[in-house]
């Protein structure tokens, strides 16, 4: 492999091995979503239409964390070349600030809601993807989720968690009639579905075989976008089948960053990669030799600090950023924030740049076609407006931006926010190394770097990379970790003024996958998240 890991080493507790296969390879949160996958693999499809089929099932198999009115994003290696998807929609026309001001929301757009909606971007990505590089129809792609919605299928452990948890919290928050659909959906029996408990959604059916059907222009301009509109016509929305009318993903070129002789590529902004690769671009500077000691990971803690101030700060569409991603991912830069780590936490404030709730998907053919693709609806269900009898769980994306009117995210009609969900590929010497991603939030860029340090500089497997105990930077001097988190290096971290707090749930810590190809025989070799009910599907 081009990436030097040791396969049998695993030195963190897991229950996976690497898997390895030739054929095909699908990596994913849902053991379902990858077996549907792996079908249209097997069925001619390649790696692109794999990758619609696990993504469309997903939105069944896992509402928890994304929907039929999620974003998504992609980076596509196909003809010897990584293609970029930016699959985020826009603020309606009609969203101001001066609306949403008026509405008594001085701080922050209200995260549920019909306020925080934007043009969900997942279906016409679907659709962009087949025509552009699909070998199958995109209905023959959206069949296995066809059929999850109408069969139904037994809910998972983890899926069932987050389920009741969501259910116990949002009964009691949310009374408006706007949010009734969404328990009419979701909670059809009064509660959250249990473990094992078959749960099917015709509405999720219906709505996935017209988008099918018309190659996704019944989303944006036909009978569902009549639905959307009538809806949010009814609550006071913002959205209109206007503002759906006019949505398009955009094909957009990939941004990356030299490490250690790897390429590490992300998707530019709106979405937060630039934040990795900062990140990255900053401890590149630093020698480390184990990956085990307080030094090493002190150092990776401040430079995400340092990363991500300048990120929330700077990133959002790409017309509206006073710097440029050039400025923020230049040697130069780097190498004046990394002077700002000392011995010592920091407390970060962003940098001055020279001028001048989600699902993570990886797919591999035998063909050397790859896809790292991403989908959200943020903070879980979304903004729980449920579009009646569809099954459109639309997203909150909205939420993130500033009603600051000075900040680059500030708040405008038509305008793309910050966007948390990033999908990840490494490169070495121009060959593609393949997909990788954690999803989660803000967790996600802070994942990214983890697992390519943990593959780059330590030398560890994909799987043994995801096993790997994970921290997250929340704010000023917090940080939190998991229970398997070293003890001795928690302590002596608190000693350099880290505030560590150990967190129980290990869904706070992202969920990942990775798909690694040897150039030189097409092996594939794959690592799924222990966090979660990940699999490798493979043939």
């Amino acid at each position: 492999m081009s990436v030097m890991f040791d396969p049998q080493s695993y030195p963190y507790p897991s229950r996976r091995n690497v898997v390895y296969a030739k054929n095909g390879m699908v990596a994913t949160s849902q053991p379902l979503a990858a077996q549907a996958g792996l079908d249209i693999l097997k069925a001619g499809g390649n790696a692109i239409d794999a990758a619609i089929a696990t993504a469309t099932a997903l939105t069944v198999l896992e509402p928890t964390s994304n929907g039929i009115g999620s974003d998504a994003f992609a980076l596509v290696w196909t003809k010897g070349k990584l293609h970029g998807l930016n699959g985020s929609g826009r603020a309606p026309m009609s969203l101001t600030m001066e609306a949403v001001k008026a509405k008594g929301y001085e701080q922050e757009l209200p995260p549920y809601g019909v306020i925080p909606v934007t043009v969900p971007g997942a279906p016409g990505a679907w659709a962009e993807l087949a025509k552009m590089y699909g070998n199958l129809p995109l209905a023959a792609s959206l069949a296995p989720a066809i059929r999850y919605a109408e069969e139904g299928y037994p809910v998972t452990p983890t899926l069932a968690k987050y389920w009741k948890a969501a259910y116990d919290r949002f009964k009691t928050e949310w009374t408006d009639d706007v949010y009734q659909p969404w328990f009419d959906t979701f909670a059809p029996k009064g509660r959250a579905p249990r473990v094992g408990e078959v749960w099917r959604s015709q509405g999720h059916a219906d709505t996935l075989r017209s988008i099918a059907e018309s190659n996704g222009e019944s989303f944006y301009r036909g009978e569902l976008a009549d639905q959307i509109h009538a809806f949010f016509d009814k609550h006071g929305g913002y959205l209109t089948k206007e503002d759906l009318a006019c949505y398009r993903p955009e094909w957009v070129e990939p941004i990356s960053i030299d490490y250690r002789g790897y390429r590490v590529w992300e998707i530019p902004p709106n979405g937060q990669g630039l934040v990795a690769l900062e990140a990255l671009n900053i401890v590149k500077g630093f020698e480390f030799y184990h990956k085990d000691t307080v030094d090493t990971y002190h150092k990776q803690i401040e430079a995400m600090k340092l990363a991500f101030v300048d990120g929330m700060k700077y990133v959002t569409e790409p017309s509206d950023m006073s710097v440029s991603v050039e400025q923020l991912l230049s040697d130069e830069y780097a190498t004046e924030r990394r002077k700002e780590i000392g011995e010592q936490a920091l407390t970060p404030e962003p940098g001055t740049p020279p001028r001048g709730g989600t699902v993570y998907l990886a797919t591999a053919d035998g063909d050397g076609n790859m896809v790292s693709f991403i989908q959200s609806n943020y903070m879980g269900f979304g903004s729980g407006v449920v579009v009646p009898g569809t099954g459109i769980a639309m997203q909150n994306r909205g939420h993130n931006f500033s009603l600051d009117p000075n900040h680059d995210n500030a708040l405008k009609p038509g305008k793309r926010t910050y966007h948390t969900i990033i999908p990840g590929f490494l490169t070495k010497n121009d060959q593609p190394i393949g997909p990788f991603g954690v999803m989660g939030g803000f967790m996600q860029p802070q994942g990214h770097m983890q697992v390519m340090m943990n593959t780059i500089d330590f030398g560890l497997n994909p799987q043994a990379a995801l096993d790997a105990p994970r921290w997250q930077w929340t704010n000023g001097k917090q940080v939190q970790v998991e229970p398997t988190f070293p003890v001795d290096i928690a302590q002596a971290l608190v000693r350099r003024g880290h505030k560590i707090q150990v967190v129980l749930d290990e869904g706070a810590f992202g969920r990942g996958q990775i798909i690694w190809r040897d150039p030189t025989t097409g092996v594939l070799a794959g690592g799924t998240e222990p966090r979660t009910d990940g699999q490798v599907a493979a043939w």
